[in-house]
């Protein structure tokens, strides 16, 4: 079936990646037992894999076909700037969670991104994330238990506070 749109920014990229990454998981598949045998326990790996393989060079093929879009650009209408951020703060957040810990790098992840994507006051965005990141270590660390990486901030003796309270 030929589609007459036009190949939308990124999508060539895309497929590329796709097809060069099945291309891989072919070869990792075929070096698992080679195709010794239909019983051979790299055979439904290969298979799958081959699918993918041929699936996405078909895919690929209909893509170069399509000429390019001359409306549609990648920063405006693919991949906005407030994915970029939110993408790139996420990458923040993996790098400084063993440092600094789970409360502050949290408040500071939540807070920077409602500021960005609200535009509330300062008051509003620092009280939305420390309420809930306060809810989210309440709920989790003292009522579930589970382990948070603990950082710059005295875990324990806030759970020995909040412990000794009730």
């Amino acid at each position: 079936m030929q589609s007459s749109r036009n190949r939308r920014p990124g999508e060539l990229g895309f497929n590329l990646f796709l097809f060069g990454v099945s291309l891989f998981l072919f070869y990792s598949a075929y070096g698992i037992s080679g195709f010794e045998a239909l019983s051979a326990p790299g055979v439904v790996p290969m298979a799958t894999t081959a699918v993918m393989f041929l699936s996405a060079g078909r895919i690929l093929w209909d893509v170069l076909r399509r000429p390019a879009s001359d409306t549609e650009t990648l920063a405006r209408d693919i991949i906005p700037l407030p994915i970029i951020v939110t993408i790139v703060m996420i990458a923040l957040y993996a790098v400084l969670l063993r440092p600094l810990g789970f409360i502050p790098t949290s408040v500071l992840f939540l807070f920077v991104m409602i500021r960005y994507l609200s535009g509330h006051s300062l008051g509003f965005c620092l009280g939305t994330a420390a309420g809930t990141v306060a809810l989210i270590y309440l709920i989790f660390r003292l009522i579930f238990s589970v382990l948070m990486p603990q950082g710059i901030v005295p875990e324990g003796e806030i759970i020995a506070w909040i412990s000794s309270i009730f």
